[in-house]
């Protein structure tokens, strides 16, 4: 069994899903946010302004800004509130429509009576959205906010403006809590970016599709067809009765990761391919991939499901 990604057919395409412009609060026209990404050699972009009364509820329309060999996709950063820290929540979503209804979300302070995150969450889903948690680290997420966030389809395990911001990246413990418990989650990296400070370029999705087109993209992403990096390729993953093997760029670290304390790794020099023995994770209802370079960029593979 080969992990979806690399059997779907099509390509690889590279994407950043989570970004900001003078839309909402970063500090870049869309149409230059836009022209940075293409010029650096991505094929699309979701432009994710903050989707709060004071910038106007954007769902920044991007379209103007595709060219041949660069597309991006509708979406926004929702909010409503409030988690369990009493903030607002931040939920990925790519894919929105344009006409998608607006919580009552004035600014960035919850308000009694505001509607759910989860209930949020959920209407972008049922409007054709791909949603994901952003920035669990950052935000605070809790454990119970995490599971009453039914409706995602993915965490962000990697945010580099968070890196950059405050050293609160992460959402791989979050995410194999949940995915321990059962949930089917896949797993992003994105920028976040402002482009106020050394927050872009460091952190995208390699995605499966026949096309680079919004529909196909969007329709891989909702099904798993890609994984997630800060630079090294995966170019195969696959299960061989009890054993997985795996082709990557050159690499220092392999790592397999799945529930509780269930890991292993192999060290080395230049490593492209690998095969590890998953006797430990038979108790485990999921294992996962994490390569490292020797700059110490990683890259992310979705979860498989045993």
């Amino acid at each position: 069994m080969t992990h979806s990604a690399f059997t779907a057919p099509g390509r690889f395409w590279r994407g950043n899903l989570h970004t900001h412009s003078t839309r909402s609060d970063g500090c870049l026209e869309p149409a230059e946010v836009c022209r940075r990404y293409r010029d650096e050699g991505y094929d699309f972009l979701a432009l994710t302004d903050h989707f709060v009364g004071r910038y106007g509820y954007p769902i920044t329309d991007t379209r103007p800004f595709r060219a041949p060999g660069f597309t991006t996709l509708l979406g926004a950063e929702l909010h409503s509130g409030p988690m369990e820290n009493g903030e607002l929540w931040h939920i990925l979503a790519v894919g929105l429509p344009e006409d998608f209804t607006p919580p009552d979300v004035p600014d960035f302070r919850a308000r009694p009576g505001q509607e759910t995150g989860p209930a949020l969450a959920a209407r972008a889903v049922a409007a054709g959205a791909f949603v994901a948690v952003a920035h669990p680290q950052w935000s605070g997420l809790t454990l119970a906010d995490a599971r009453s966030l039914s409706a995602a389809h993915a965490v962000e395990i990697y945010n580099h403006g968070c890196a950059m911001g405050c050293e609160r990246p992460d959402g791989a413990a979050l995410a194999d809590l949940l995915l321990t418990e059962g949930r089917r989650l896949t797993l992003i990296a994105t920028d976040d970016a402002h482009f106020t400070e050394p927050d872009h370029f460091g952190g995208w999705v390699m995605v499966k599709a026949e096309e680079n087109a919004p529909e196909a993209l969007l329709a891989a992403l909702k099904r798993g067809d890609f994984y997630a990096s800060q630079g090294p390729e995966l170019r195969r993953i696959a299960r061989d009765g009890d054993w997985i093997e795996m082709d990557c760029s050159a690499v220092t670290a392999i790592v397999l990761q799945g529930a509780g304390t269930a890991a292993t790794a192999l060290h080395g020099a230049s490593m492209t391919r690998a095969r590890l023995p998953i006797e430990r994770f038979r108790e485990s209802p999921f294992l996962r991939v994490t390569i490292r370079d020797a700059a110490g960029r990683r890259a992310w593979s979705n979860p498989i499901y045993l």
